[in-house]
Parts: structure tokens; C-alpha cells; sequence
């Protein structure tokens, strides 16, 4: 059993109870997630299943897609709707639609994040949220993530009665759409907080392509083949002779297809990738295998 599971993650569970369950329904238990979301998060989480996990982390590299409601007026300890509110001010002015717009163009591009203390990013070794339960104050590392796409899906604009808006939002990996929530937020001279999110898009796979657990139950699902993710990447097709070499580990000459490129696929004469390929870091004109996917 190998392949990709595009599971519909509902809210209240974790990504680990989520794979967890599938490798009892599954029977199996070579199932991995690619990107962790929270337990009030719902939306589009790929497992990877058997020979698959070995492409785990190229799908969670990908670009994610999310719907966010976003709160003005309240912050709080989480940045989400779960914590306790750390600071409060009354929205008392009508925020037009279009100042909130622009603010949103503000955040596209490489923006700076502050990861925060409620998540799993580690210090020392050890996760911020276990710091945060503790009430120990810690340095947190700044990331740079990207905005690729924002934009507003409400159409009226904020006011004392009306103090939440949608915004729909594609991003990079190791964005926190809670960190950018918080941030717009300020930019529009508010503390704010995430009330909502739902994960649109991970891995090239869309919502309407998840599967429920309720299908997984009936056996109403099917596995997507690990090619289809790596189908992004620049192919290069070889033949029998240069198959066995790339599945034992070879170093070949680099193709002129693939000069310059980051990584490729090499696929064999029946469609099947079966390793991952980069240029070599200290040898030019040569590449070698990043990972083999199939022996």
C-alpha cells in the first residue's frame, strides 16, 4: 500500500491522532503527515502512506493556501481562539474595506515572523509551548516566510458591532497564519487573533480532493500516486541500463535539462519516478541522488 491520502483533518484533532487513526484503518504503519496542523484547524492534511513517506518532506515544502477569520479588538496568550485574552480595546471607528485591503498588500512579499510561544517550533531543544506552560519567558527566533497571495472575502467593512473579517491567504511553509492575524491586526491599530482557519491547499491538493474518515471507513478512497506530487519537478526520463544505476545510488553526468536546477525527478521508461536527483555540491557537471525512491 503506497501512495498519497489527501485526508480532510476536522477540528478537534491532531495531526498525530489523525495518522494515528489512519494506521488502524489502514492497517499499516508507514503513514506520515506533512505539516502539522492545530487541533482547531481543519482543511487539507496529506498523509503519506508506505514508499510514500519517503516524499514527505517535499510536499510539506510546498505552498498552502488557508481561509482566516481574523478578530479585531482582542489578543490573546495563543493568537488564537483558545487563549486567554491578553489585551482588549474597543473597535469605536468604522473600518473601511478598502483600508483593510491595502494592509493586506502591505504583508505580500518576504515578510518577518516571531513564532509563538504556543507552538512547536524548539529552542534549545525543547518546544516553545512547553516553555509556555511553564511560564518561562524565552527568546524566539525570527523566520522569514512568504506571502504569496492575500486578499479580503468579507464584504463589509469592521465596525463596534461587526469586528471580524476573512481573508484568504497563500503562503509559504513555516508561515503562522495566527503571527500574521496578530500582525494586521496592528497594522490596522488593533490587538487582534485568529478566530477561524481552514487549510485550503497543501501539496497541490485542494479541499474537494480530501477524503473523510467516514469514506476511509466504507473503503470509498483512493491512494494517489506519489508521482503526482513530484510531477512539479523538471523530468528526466532514463533508460534500463542508467535505472539500475540510479537505483543503486549512482553518480551521473548532469543533464543538460537539469543544469541549474535545485533538484529533478528521474523517472524510469514506465512512468515512474524513482529517485530524487541535485547537482553534486563539489563536483561540476556531475549530479547525484538526493533520495532513491524505489530499489
Amino acid at each position: 500500500m503506497d501512495g498519497i491520502l489527501p485526508l480532510y483533518k476536522p477540528r478537534g484533532m491532531t495531526s498525530h491522532d489523525c495518522v494515528f487513526k489512519v494506521r488502524k484503518l489502514l492497517k499499516t504503519k508507514k503513514v506520515g503527515h506533512t505539516g502539522t496542523l492545530d487541533p482547531e484547524v481543519d482543511g487539507v492534511l496529506p498523509l503519506c502512506i508506505g514508499r510514500a513517506t519517503k516524499i514527505a518532506e517535499y510536499i510539506t515544502e510546498s505552498e498552502k493556501e488557508y481561509e482566516a477569520e481574523i478578530t479585531l479588538g482582542t489578543a490573546t496568550e495563543t493568537e488564537d481562539a483558545h487563549g486567554d485574552i491578553i489585551e482588549s480595546k474597543a473597535v469605536a471607528e468604522t473600518i473601511a474595506v478598502a483600508n483593510i485591503e491595502a494592509v493586506l498588500k502591505s504583508f505580500i512579499g518576504d515578510i518577518t515572523q516571531i513564532p509563538p510561544m504556543y507552538s512547536a517550533v524548539k529552542v534549545n531543544g525543547k518546544k516553545l509551548y512547553e516553555y509556555a506552560r511553564q511560564g518561562i519567558a524565552v527568546e524566539r527566533p525570527e523566520r522569514t516566510v512568504t506571502i504569496h497571495d492575500i486578499t479580503m472575502l468579507s464584504n463589509d467593512p469592521v465596525t463596534d458591532k461587526n469586528t471580524t473579517f476573512s481573508i484568504r491567504v497563500t503562503c509559504s511553509k513555516g508561515t503562522y497564519v495566527r503571527t500574521l492575524a496578530v500582525d494586521i491586526g496592528k497594522a490596522l491599530g488593533y490587538p487582534a487573533h485568529m478566530s477561524k482557519l481552514t487549510r485550503h491547499s497543501s501539496g497541490g491538493f485542494q479541499l474537494e480532493d480530501c477524503v473523510t474518515f467516514d469514506k476511509i471507513e466504507m473503503d470509498n478512497y483512493n491512494l494517489i500516486p506519489m508521482e503526482v506530487p513530484l510531477s512539479k519537478l523538471t523530468k528526466l526520463t532514463v533508460n534500463e541500463t542508467l535505472e539500475k544505476a540510479v537505483k543503486n545510488g549512482a553518480v551521473l553526468p548532469i543533464a543538460k535539462e537539469c543544469i541549474g536546477l535545485e533538484r529533478f525527478g528521474v523517472w524510469n521508461t514506465v512512468n515512474e519516478c524513482i529517485a530524487i536527483y541535485k547537482p553534486h555540491p563539489s563536483k561540476p557537471g556531475v549530479m547525484k541522488p538526493e533520495k532513491v525512491l524505489r530499489i
